[in-house]
């Protein structure tokens, strides 16, 4: 079948410049200038003998014509990437997109993220950490790891790890803990804007009279342990988030032992990612590295 279609180029900068609606936007995100993106554009105008674009001072707006065309050229290309993706057997390469829990990525993803690149150099990983709900595909993310109770209708999901509660601090503060009567009168480092902090590990442990009005409040759980490193009190550690300062002794734990949350951290994907194999090469190295291998397979939770 002989198929008559324009410059596949052009396309793709007539979706970007189309869906920005801005020449030097859609040059940004595709690593062009203005330029390159007009002269496309302009190259597709004359194939098809049709204006797209009326270009005005400062404003760029779609013609007719040209927001007849823009949904089916986007739905041909994301069928064509589709299509792509799912080939079987192809070699992981390309781009990962990754939304991550900022203190998940802080204290334990960026420290290993090496690992990963040294067993799979041909994958470029993308990380955001904005804190939001994922919408797959339309965010353009990939997978995403966040907190919670096992509750994501319409993904699919790996657990990754369940944290454990530990408190920590200084070593020089910890020498004088050694049971919970200690923590009176001492600063309780808190944590305003997680679900479960002192008084979850207090009920757990079956600790009873903790003194929550004193210490310093912090709205993250990073600088909480920041402050308990440099001394101003004690945080609630949350392990594996703590284990790189437990390994290089900035934080010691006292009145153990660790105490298993409710919630853990999840690997999310969209149904679409799952046959990516960049998707299934990031989930077989992260379980493996937070000790689960071999890897367990995603599962599809009902929406």
């Amino acid at each position: 079948m002989s198929y008559r279609l324009p410059p596949l180029h052009s396309l793709r900068l007539f979706e970007a410049a189309g869906r920005c609606l801005s020449f030097k936007q859609a040059a940004e995100e595709l690593h062009l200038t203005p330029s390159a993106i007009s002269h496309g554009i302009r190259t597709l105008e004359d194939w098809l003998g049709v204006q797209l674009f009326l270009r005005g001072r400062g404003a760029l707006r779609l013609t007719p014509a040209g927001a007849a065309y823009l949904p089916r050229v986007q739905a041909a290309l994301a069928q064509l990437a589709e299509a792509t993706e799912a080939v079987p057997g192809r070699r992981p390469s390309g781009r990962l997109s990754l939304s991550v829990a900022p203190s998940f990525g802080v204290r334990w993803l960026i420290p290993r993220l090496a690992d990963f690149d040294s067993q799979h150099p041909d994958i470029e990983v993308a990380l955001d950490s904005l804190q939001r709900q994922i919408d797959f595909p339309r965010d353009g993310v990939d997978l995403a790891i966040r907190m919670g109770r096992d509750d994501w209708p319409g993904l699919a999901a790996v657990k990754l790890v369940t944290e454990q509660l530990v408190p920590v601090a200084a070593p020089h503060l910890a020498a004088g803990l050694e049971s919970p009567a200690d923590l009176a009168g001492r600063a309780l480092l808190r944590v305003t804007s997680v679900t479960e902090d002192w008084a979850a590990w207090a009920a757990k442990a079956g600790v009873e009279g903790l003194d929550l009005d004193r210490g310093l409040r912090f709205d993250s759980i990073d600088m909480a342990l920041e402050a308990a490193a440099e001394g101003l009190g004690i945080a609630l550690g949350r392990q594996p988030l703590i284990d790189n300062d437990l390994a290089e002794g900035r934080l010691v734990t006292v009145l153990g032992p660790p105490q298993p949350a409710d919630t853990s951290y999840w690997l999310l994907a969209g149904p679409d990612s799952l046959a990516r194999p960049e998707v299934l090469a990031f989930r077989d190295w992260i379980c493996s590295a937070l000790g689960a291998d071999p890897a367990p397979a995603f599962v599809q939770r009902p929406a």
